[in-house]
């Protein structure tokens, strides 16, 4: 079991490189226009991975068997890195997933929201520790600050399941265990909302290695060490999901969504146009609704979490929430900018986060940012893993 302070002090500098040589998108619309990606809309994504589950495709080298428990991910082997992500996105949503961790040292299991731009919503999973779940997040790939990540009791999360939740819209993100709401993100939370995750979104689901014999030091430290591949095989078990889009609303869409098309290179969830089913903008999901644009960022020269920044990260109130996301699709399409309601009904748990907290994917963790792949050593795009450990950042427990 991790102490409070269970990350010491390592190199900034490695951190920096792990976060480089992890962090990826195919096409990012900060900087060029890009495809239109293929949107959830109101065809949610459910499944019970009693078999094969066509919202996901699998990322090179991933090997995944189905059995009572459900999907199981199985790592035996240095490189080995089970992955799973959508073809489709959501903007804005809820994402709900009933799983079992995989133990061991150095092993990671990762629920990761990621968009073209680099915004990311994790949950992350250390084999190392049977006691807590870390959520984080990233905007834009923003990792000069470490202090993102926030780590959360959960009872034997290896060997018992439990629903994890997150849920984002316009106003918030928020983390839920068991339909009890753990964590709660406000734009103004995120460097005054330009740091806070709001474009359409891709789910992956997966293990990866953290604690691999090539692996950077600060990322082995944070993963609890290097990890004996005699003592596996280590098997993480999805046994459902639900991917619920909200279209760029509060609550879920009842419009056939076509596609989310980035207006421009801002990379505010106002820029993105909503292109319905028949191809044609949505103007009625217009509204006037607008985030406060505060460019006010905050300098923070420590990487400590102390406990009142961790207690005003930490929500208090109950409610699950989840989002969740698909891969971009080809071929853009024109229209106008759709944004969505202010003021629209929100669906069951809340889900919106501010805070500071370091997000990690790969599976992503609250270290590294990574997704897992087998072919890339497990190392994918969930952004942020490896930084809080490799940082050194404090952590207390919530």
């Amino acid at each position: 079991m991790f102490t409070n302070t269970f990350v010491k002090a390592v190199v900034a500098l490695a951190a920096a490189n792990l976060v480089s040589a992890q962090t990826f998108t195919d096409c990012n619309p900060l900087d060029k226009t890009c495809p239109a990606e293929a949107a959830f809309g109101k065809d949610s994504g459910i499944c019970d991975f009693k078999s094969e589950c066509k919202i996901f495709t699998s990322l090179p080298g991933t090997s995944v068997s189905y059995e009572s428990d459900g999907a199981r991910f199985r790592i035996s082997k240095e490189g080995e890195g089970p992955t799973f992500a959508t073809q489709k996105r959501i903007f804005f949503g809820r994402v709900d997933v009933e799983l079992k961790s995989a133990p061991g040292i150095g092993i990671v299991t990762s629920v990761v929201l990621e968009s073209a731009d680099l915004d990311e919503v994790d949950w992350e999973w250390l084999g190392a520790d049977d006691y807590h779940v870390q959520s984080n997040y990233f905007g834009k790939g923003d990792t000069t600050t470490y202090d993102r990540v926030a780590l959360h009791n959960v009872a034997t999360p290896s060997k018992t399941f439990h629903t994890y939740t997150i849920e984002a819209t316009s106003k918030f993100i928020a983390w839920s265990i068991d339909g009890t709401e753990v964590r709660r993100l406000l734009p103004d939370q995120a460097k005054g909302g330009s740091r806070f995750p709001q474009t359409p979104f891709e789910v992956k689901i997966g293990t990866w290695v953290a604690g691999g014999k090539d692996s950077p030091e600060g990322t082995v430290e944070w993963a609890g060490g290097r990890t004996d591949f005699s003592k596996g095989p280590f098997d993480a078990y999805y046994k459902s999901i639900s991917i619920i889009d909200y279209a760029g609303g509060d609550a879920p869409t009842k419009d056939s969504i076509k596609e989310y098309v980035y207006g421009d290179k801002t990379g505010s969830w106002e820029s993105i146009k909503i292109v319905k089913g028949d191809g044609a903008d949505d103007d009625k999901l217009k509204t006037s609704a607008t985030i406060t644009k505060t460019q006010e960022i905050q300098t923070r020269t420590s990487i400590e979490f102390s406990t009142s920044t961790l207690s005003s990260d930490s929500s208090k109130t109950s409610g699950s929430s989840s989002g969740s996301s698909s891969a971009s699709s080809s071929g853009a399409s024109s229209g106008t900018t759709a944004t969505p309601s202010a003021s629209g009904s929100q669906g069951s748990g809340s889900g919106s986060t501010t805070g500071s907290q370091a997000s990690q994917t790969s599976g992503s963790s609250s270290a590294p940012s990574t997704t897992p792949n087998a072919a890339a050593q497990g190392v994918v795009s969930f952004a942020g893993l490896a930084i809080a450990a490799a940082v050194g950042i404090t952590f207390q427990l919530l």
